[in-house]
């Protein structure tokens, strides 16, 4: 089954939060540029007349600029098609209004993960309206948390997943089976630091991550314009204890963003 034939209510749902939060953060930047161009007209035209009309000159074209930006952004995620110039203004969303967006959730009673989760499904849903040349298998990473280990396991696989005993105790058994089916590359990291280093080292071209929803939005934000497909561990334990993950959701990413032969 490929992904885009999944449920699509519980997107939907996460597709209007990040779009509301999108629209308001853009709303909030308007206000800042308005108030600024009036301030600085209040300044300038103490100096010189010209002055006043190059800040409102200014202001204006800042605001057309943001304006074209966030309407070609919103239309992109409700049409999940990506639209002439959206990858590199994806990049800005993720860059500028990411960050307000998780500040300014939480101040509406939004919780923070809630914008990161609704963040993770719309950069995906674009990502796969966007997937119009495949990834060869040897560009393809499957990026992994520690935590989908068994804590007490004694083997050490971050250094080497290929150490794992595949004793089928744990999620990991499963997904190095998957990696050596579709013959991409596979590696787990313990945070942030040795996931960008194992990023470098394997100069991917698109990665499959599993992660919880923090450090998947800080993934998607650190490695941009590299694509990085979210998908979230399962936390039955509690957060970074024996988490699980759907091994045919991983499998779905799989088929619907490697080039077959």
């Amino acid at each position: 089954m490929n992904i885009s034939d999944r449920n699509k209510n519980p997107q939907a749902s996460r597709k209007r939060i990040f779009i509301g939060l999108l629209g308001l953060t853009f709303a909030l930047i308007m206000v800042l540029i308005f108030v600024g161009g009036w301030i600085a007209t209040i300044g300038l035209n103490h100096l010189h007349p010209g002055l006043t009309i190059a800040a409102q000159i200014i202001a204006g074209i800042a605001f057309i600029f943001s304006s074209g930006i966030i309407s070609a952004l919103i239309l992109s995620i409700i049409f999940e098609k990506e639209l002439p110039f959206t990858h590199k203004i994806r990049g800005l969303g993720i860059k500028l209004f990411l960050p307000l967006m998780e500040i300014l959730g939480p101040r509406l009673g939004i919780a923070k993960e809630r914008v990161r989760n609704s963040f993770i499904e719309t950069n995906n849903r674009l990502l796969i309206s966007g997937n119009r040349h495949k990834t060869p298998p040897e560009r393809m990473l499957l990026l992994l948390p520690h935590c989908l280990q068994m804590a007490d396991c004694q083997r050490r696989i971050t250094t080497n997943i290929y150490n794992c005993k595949r004793c089928g105790k744990c999620n990991i058994d499963n997904l190095i089976t998957l990696a050596e089916s579709y013959n991409i590359r596979i590696a787990v990291a313990t945070g942030g630091t040795l996931a960008r280093k194992i990023v470098r080292d394997h100069k991917p071209k698109m990665i499959i991550a599993v992660a919880c929803e923090r450090d998947l939005t800080s993934g998607i934000h650190d490695t941009f314009p590299l694509p990085v497909y979210g998908i979230l561990n399962q936390r039955p334990e509690g957060p970074c204890w024996n988490t699980l993950v759907d091994t045919t959701e991983v499998e779905n990413a799989l088929q619907t963003f490697l080039k077959t032969k």
